[in-house]
Formats: structure tokens, C-alpha cells, sequence
């Protein structure tokens, strides 16, 4: 008698376990790859940005984050229905993004990501929604003006960048090379003059002259050695997010939010940015 008083025990709780599991459902995985309303349950979205970049993606001291792609990032997320209190922004260095959309560690990225065919063999791109170009970062009293100004000149860049290596093999074949770890690295030897010149994409050029310990100090040469198309990646496949998040670039664009945060975060340098390209517009 007992023995049966006890299956039927555990039979019960067996169905109870069954009965709360269909109930509980799925709230998708925890990283936020959820693209609905994100206002319930306090549902969180990640999204991939660089940490080291000042204009564009930055991790302040305070732990709170600042940039152009951050903005942009911003406002898309909230176009998805997360409030800035839902996103989780995570470190996404060049070298891992397609990897970290491919894992699903981030919902999608916004990093200098630029559009090239290599790349989109393995990601979606959203936008494009900045076109930057390769230029030179030079002294406010600089009299380089021009390419070919380089030569006798040393040129910085980070290792294992082709920037600067293109400007020597196209450009300015006696320029000296300097390189090191980062950019930052680059522009206190531009401070100290130690280098003449540091190339890579304007926009990062100018988000580092912002800085307010770099003010009145540096100016852009206004070279358009390369076309950049910065693009949102996306992961492969997932082309109902990419929907979304040109509808969203879009709307930033025509409310004037995307003008408002090139101003903001590239001003303080006299970044003379390109106007707003629409959507799919790659510029070769």
C-alpha cells in the first residue's frame, strides 16, 4: 500500500515538473538575439563595438560608453525596442568580429566595420551609414598638404595596418615607417614629434583629435586615399534583422539624430564627413 501511495507521488510531481516547463517557455537566449519589443522581463541586447576608439567606440573610465558607432548603436537597439538599460556592450576587436556574430556572442556589430566582398561572404551588412575614407593626421602648422608631402617625412600607423604601406608604395615611396601597438600610441608620437604624420580612416583621425587634451593641436590633410563603407554585421542569414536595422538607419537619418552625432563626436577636429549614404549605396 505504501509502495503504490508512492509512485502515484511521483508520477504527480513528474507531471507537475512536465506541465511548468511547457509553461515557462523560451525568452530566448541569453544573448539578446531577441529583436521583438524588448520592454518585457527585462530582456537585454548585445552589441559588438570597439573599446579603444575616441569618437567612435570608447569605454570611459566610469564605465559608461561614447562614440559615433555608439550612438548609432543606440538608436538602432532602440529602434528594436531596448532601452539603452537593456544593451550590453561587448569588446569586439577587428580581427574577431565575424567570429563573434557567428558564435552569436553579440546580436550585431558596430565597430568600423567596413563593407568589402571578403567580409560578406561571411556576414550580413546592414547600412552602410558612414562613408570614411584613408587620410593623414598631421600638426594644426604642418605644411603637409599632399601624399607626396611625406616623403622624408615619418608616417605612422599600427602594426599590421596596410595604411601606411600603401601611402609609401603609392604614394610617397621615401616616407620612413613607424609603427606601433596602437593608435593612441601614434598620436603622442605626432604630440611629441617623434612622427610626422598618422594615417588610417578619417573618422577615426578625427575622433582622436576631438579628445579634449588634443584640441587646436592636430588637423586632417582631407586625403581620400580609400573609400570606407562602415556597415552594421550582422550574422549570416539573419536578413530580418538587417530589414530592421536599415529602417532604422533610415529614420536616424531623416530626423536628423545621425547629423546631430557626427556634430557631437567629430566636431571638435572640423571632420568634414561625407553626407548620410543611403542604404546599399557601397562607394568602390
Amino acid at each position: 500500500m505504501k509502495l503504490r501511495k508512492a509512485s502515484a507521488a511521483a508520477a504527480a510531481a513528474l507531471v507537475l515538473a512536465l506541465t511548468a516547463t511547457a509553461c515557462g517557455g523560451d525568452n530566448g537566449d541569453d544573448n539578446g538575439s531577441d529583436t521583438g519589443s524588448g520592454s518585457g522581463g527585462g530582456d537585454k541586447i548585445k552589441i559588438g563595438i570597439k573599446y579603444d576608439q575616441p569618437g567612435l567606440g570608447l569605454k570611459e573610465p566610469d564605465g559608461t560608453f561614447s562614440g559615433f558607432d555608439v550612438d548609432v548603436a543606440t538608436y538602432v537597439a532602440k529602434e528594436l525596442g531596448y532601452e539603452p538599460k537593456q544593451i550590453e556592450f561587448v569588446e569586439t576587436k577587428s580581427a574577431d568580429r565575424e567570429n563573434a556574430l557567428a558564435r552569436g556572442d553579440v546580436k550585431f556589430i558596430a565597430a568600423t566595420y567596413s563593407i568589402n566582398d571578403e567580409r560578406a561572404k561571411l556576414v550580413d551588412f546592414a547600412g552602410p551609414y558612414l562613408l570614411a575614407h584613408q587620410d593623414l593626421l598631421v600638426k594644426a602648422d604642418s605644411d603637409i598638404a599632399k601624399g607626396t608631402d611625406l616623403n622624408g617625412k615619418t608616417l605612422c600607423s599600427v602594426t599590421g595596418s596596410t595604411s601606411a604601406e600603401n601611402v609609401k608604395k603609392d604614394i610617397a615611396p621615401k616616407a620612413q615607417l613607424k609603427e606601433y601597438g596602437g593608435y593612441s600610441e601614434c598620436i603622442a608620437g605626432l604630440q611629441s614629434g617623434a612622427v610626422d604624420a598618422v594615417t588610417t580612416d578619417d573618422s577615426i583621425l578625427a575622433g582622436f583629435a576631438s579628445q579634449e587634451n588634443y584640441k587646436g593641436q592636430f588637423k586632417l590633410a582631407g586625403l581620400k586615399l580609400s573609400n570606407e563603407n562602415y556597415g552594421i554585421g550582422v550574422k549570416k542569414g539573419d536578413t530580418a534583422t538587417v530589414d530592421k536595422i536599415n529602417a532604422a538607419l533610415e529614420k536616424m537619418v531623416s530626423d536628423g539624430a545621425w547629423e546631430t552625432a557626427v556634430k557631437e563626436n567629430f566636431g571638435p577636429a572640423d571632420y568634414k564627413n561625407e553626407p548620410a549614404p543611403k542604404i546599399g549605396d557601397i562607394v568602390k
